[in-house]
């Protein structure tokens, strides 16, 4: 990074405040799996299009780490924030308490991407010998916009491991939970990964997929050029009913969509549910160098199963035929766990202004770790894979 003393830390309240190259260099340098959140094309679309603003409580205070020439040599997206909403890292509780104790929680700083549980870095950095000096420049650089902005705390939500421990290396509170992902094991076709199930799952899956697929249903991957405006006017009802029923007020305008169309089509894969030659249901992906990220869905007719074929069998038949590692499924859903889709932590790093707070809170997380590993451990004795049903299944052949 060069000379760490003459390092300057900038605040930025818009993505377009910055070259787009420039950012990407750090948010996803050669040599580091692709992330598409962290690229300057999505987080940019959320601000253009209004989903996250200062409006809907999202106000943009992006961190940049310029060297002694003035080049960037990271950054770090962040966003003061007037509530907890869009997370999916909960900490009502936390506001609650030290309200109740008469402090103030609000405003808060947020390290993350808006609206996305998934795990991506977040201190932006490019590789090389420099790397943990510019990531220790970015953290406390948000340490002291914290400080000045007088805010409760920052939170840094949906780490990457490596980062996780680097923060706690640095004092930082670290806090685990759990989504479920399905891992590929080499796996030549779903067939393929069918065979590691047990009997009871694979014939489960079969007929679910074979229910999904019935009342003339048919589904299609929409991806790169192939994704139009009439995609996107189908899905946003989509998903206009589905979060209207589930959140009250959809987080996503429809502007986003076309945002993303327009400057990342080949990072996103739209599964598409037709009958009739009508489009009634669809799942969005997103597309990494190692993952395949499952993020929205929706419907306006409601078939058996077809949840489960275009939000977890289709990412999983896409996975296996573009050779990539892992599917992330989103939050929630020990449903999943039948599916193939196994437990996994995720990771989250916290700084909080009050002492007394703090400590509360850093008690609170290592009983809410113990939890978790332990939830992850029993849940893990559930899985359906064959070497977990027993010697008498695994000699079963009956795919």
């Amino acid at each position: 990074m060069g000379d760490r003393e003459a390092a300057i830390i900038k605040v930025i309240d818009s993505l377009s405040s910055v070259d787009a190259r420039l950012w990407d260099i750090c948010a996803n340098p050669d040599g580091d799996p692709y992330n598409p959140f962290v690229s300057h094309a999505f987080l940019s679309a959320l601000e253009e299009s209004g989903s996250a603003t200062r409006r809907t409580g999202w106000l943009a205070q992006h961190v940049l780490l310029e060297d002694g020439d003035g080049n960037i040599a990271g950054c770090m997206p962040m966003y003061l924030k007037n509530h907890s909403r869009g997370e999916y890292v909960f900490d009502y509780g936390w506001a609650n308490a030290f309200e109740n104790a008469g402090g103030r929680y609000y405003p808060k700083l947020q390290s993350s991407v808006p609206f996305t549980p998934a795990t991506g870095p977040r201190l932006l950095t490019p590789p090389g010998r420099g790397r943990e000096a510019a990531e220790d420049a970015l953290i406390a650089g948000a340490v002291e916009i914290c400080k000045r902005h007088e805010t409760s705390s920052l939170h840094i939500t949906f780490l990457p491991e490596r980062q996780w421990k680097r923060l706690g290396e640095v004092g930082l509170l670290q806090r685990t939970d759990q989504q479920f992902h399905w891992l590929n094991r080499g796996y030549r076709s779903f067939d393929d990964f069918l065979s590691d199930l047990s009997s009871r799952k694979r014939k489960m899956i079969r007929k679910e997929r074979e229910r999904a697929h019935s009342n003339g249903v048919e589904v299609e991957w929409v991806t790169g050029s192939d994704l139009t405006e009439e995609h996107w006017d189908a899905f946003f009802t989509f998903y206009m009913d589905t979060g209207a029923r589930k959140w009250g007020s959809p987080y996503l305008t429809r502007e986003f969509f076309s945002l993303v169309g327009e400057r990342m089509a080949d990072d996103v894969l739209l599964v598409m549910a037709r009958r009739g030659g009508n489009p009634i249901a669809g799942a969005l992906n997103f597309i990494g160098g190692e993952a395949l990220y499952g993020r929205n869905w929706g419907a306006i007719e409601h078939h058996p199963f077809l949840h489960f074929e275009c939000c977890y069998y289709q990412a999983i038949e896409f996975a296996i035929e573009r050779g990539l590692a892992r599917v992330e499924a989103g939050a929630q859903g020990e449903h999943k766990l039948a599916r193939g889709y196994v437990p996994s932590r995720t990771y989250s790093a916290h700084w909080i202004a009050n002492s007394s707070f703090r400590e509360a809170v850093s008690e609170y997380l290592e009983r809410e770790r113990q939890h978790v590993d332990h939830d992850i451990e029993l849940l893990g004795e559930y899985a359906p894979f064959r070497h977990d049903a027993g010697a008498r299944e695994q000699q079963e052949d009956d795919f």
